[in-house]
């Protein structure tokens, strides 16, 4: 088991990205030029301009998101404002829809015929501006995830301690919270700017003339076929997620508990001056995030904007051929695919990392591959897939060009969050478990089906509807991967909004969140059903506990 994962990532990861190495130093006919491709990549003064452009949004990106995501979650987990469900429920809506659909919302709110343009003062949306505006959106969410979780784990006693001292409530601020979160904020901080740096549907969209390296990717292999010059803007692209992954893994091993056994859960105290600003500021990023999501579907329902703003639902039918309701239901398809195949594929793994006895020598490298994925770009993924499945001598390139590819591609792409929520749920349980079965000669796979399996099953359910929803939404890894028969919604809203179909645009991004906010309700509701009965041990152990105590 442990030999074929090991073999799986070889064939879906490491020889793809070494195929790609390879074809960044060679000519057109194949033939090895050393490092002449980047050295043309540095003397081209537009290509070289991407990177720092890339470079200049990601940050600013990244400062803008992780300030208005940490005072958000500050709201909901230090202050006693009500609402807290309803805020969290908003804040995580740009979860559920692509990328793009930030950037198509924009235009309509201060494009050239927006309503808001006024507001930008003669400057263009189509631009930093517009990038900056859609990513801060679109990745909002994220960093708000990630600062809940560090800020929710406190200890009131330092803050009981601090008020006997009659320390300010500012420096206990920069004193306690802010050095107990830093971790947290630097996490957020390196996902935020990976998933920007590397994003590809918002410039793509809103970025007008203003170059990224993902575009220059997309424009060098599509518009001008030079997968050369490609596979050397892909490196480039890859090379800053590597670094800031590889510092986000170090300071995960720095971060000490902040629990302990004798620690005191944090209650927040009601103070009507910071209760009634963090509420204002709460409404406030809500009502942003309704207007943009509202602002889409507003345009996918009008006639012509904005001059007849009568309902309709033409703009549903998808006139252009090929990137209609067929790349619809191919999303679908996509993300069940995905979702079904991949929690297997991913929940075994983490159970063969975690549990299995075997090799460590094996175990490790194959723990490195499972964190591969969370540091390769989409577009590197997709790209690298192209030039290993296409060629001719490879005899698993049946499947290119196949639903098969995108799918594999897919789970592939989201491994790492995954295997990693697996492992999280799979330390929980005793490794005595695994020791008790084999003293008593049970079959370890009657011990995975019988126990581990029901116990692991609401992180099993997070783990499908989080692929699921993900293959829904995806761009930059598919891009490159989809025919005519495969076209995906995602990719169809990008070509229709090149096609200056905004409204079609707008109307497929929203077709992507109905199915991913419907599929969410109805996992919530059947998960709640399923664990109902599978997991009444779970409400039952405390009256267990005390049944014991009493005895």
């Amino acid at each position: 088991m442990l030999a074929s994962y090991i073999l799986f990532f070889l064939l879906f990861l490491v020889l793809p990205l070494g195929t790609l190495i390879m074809k960044s130093v060679q000519d057109q006919k194949g033939n090895f030029i050393g490092l002449k491709n980047y050295l043309l990549y540095l003397q081209e003064p537009a290509l070289f301009q991407s990177f720092f452009n890339s470079l200049f949004i990601a940050i600013v990106s990244t400062i803008i998101v992780v300030l208005l995501a940490f005072s958000f979650a500050y709201a909901l987990t230090r202050t006693c404002i009500p609402f807290k469900g309803f805020f969290r429920l908003v804040a995580l809506i740009p979860l559920l829809s692509p990328s793009i659909l930030a950037a198509i919302a924009l235009v309509y709110w201060f494009g050239n015929k927006g309503i808001l343009k006024a507001l930008l003062f003669g400057n263009s949306i189509y631009g930093p501006i517009g990038i900056i505006f859609a990513s801060v959106y679109w990745t909002f969410p994220h960093a708000l995830m990630i600062l809940s979780t560090s800020l929710s784990l406190s200890d009131s006693r330092l803050y009981e301690a601090a008020e006997v001292l009659k320390t300010s409530r500012l420096r206990a601020f920069l004193t306690i919270t802010i050095p107990g979160a830093r971790y947290g904020i630097i996490s957020a901080s390196f996902v935020i700017f990976t998933q920007v740096f590397t994003d590809f549907g918002v410039p793509k969209v809103i970025g007008g003339n203003y170059n990224m390296l993902a575009t220059d990717i997309y424009k060098e292999v599509v518009g001008m076929q030079n997968f050369q010059m490609g596979a050397v803007i892909s490196l480039v692209l890859l090379l800053p997620s590597l670094i800031a992954f590889f510092i986000d893994q170090y300071s995960r091993k720095k971060q000490i508990s902040l629990l302990t056994s004798r620690s005191v859960v944090f209650k927040p105290k009601k103070s009507f001056a910071v209760d009634s600003l963090t509420l204002g500021y709460c409404a406030f990023i809500t009502l942003i995030i309704l207007m943009m999501i509202g602002m889409a579907q507003f345009g996918a329902l009008v006639k012509f904007w904005p001059y007849d703003l009568s309902f309709t639902l033409k703009h549903y039918q998808f006139e252009v051929a090929g990137l209609g309701w067929e790349s619809f239901y191919n999303s679908i398809r996509l993300a069940f695919y995905t979702a079904i195949f991949g929690t297997v594929i991913i929940f075994v793994g983490s159970y063969i990392v975690e549990k299995l006895r075997s090799d460590e020598r094996l175990r490790g490298i194959l723990q490195l591959f499972t964190l591969m994925p969370m540091s390769v770009p989409g577009l590197v993924l997709g790209l690298a897939y192209i030039f290993y499945f296409n060629a001719e001598d490879n005899p698993i390139n049946f499947i290119y060009a196949t639903m098969t590819i995108l799918v594999i591609n897919t789970i592939v792409h989201f491994y790492t969050v995954s295997h990693l929520t697996g492992v999280t749920a799979l330390k929980q349980m005793d490794k005595e478990f695994e020791s008790v079965s084999l003293s008593l000669k049970i079959p370890l796979y009657k011990m995975f089906w019988k126990v581990t399996l029901p116990v692991c099953l609401p992180t099993i359910f997070d783990i499908s509807i989080y692929l699921f929803v993900n293959a829904m939404t995806t761009v930059s890894g598919v891009i490159f991967l989809y025919t005519y028969n495969t076209t995906l919604a995602s990719v169809s809203a990008i070509h229709l909004d090149e096609q200056g179909d905004v409204a079609a645009a707008a109307a497929m991004a929203m077709l992507i969140v109905y199915v991913s906010v419907l599929v969410r309700i109805i996992h919530t509701v059947f998960t709640k059903g399923v664990l109902r009965r599978t997991q009444a041990w779970r409400q039952d152990s405390p009256n267990a506990v005390n049944d014991v105590r009493k005895a």
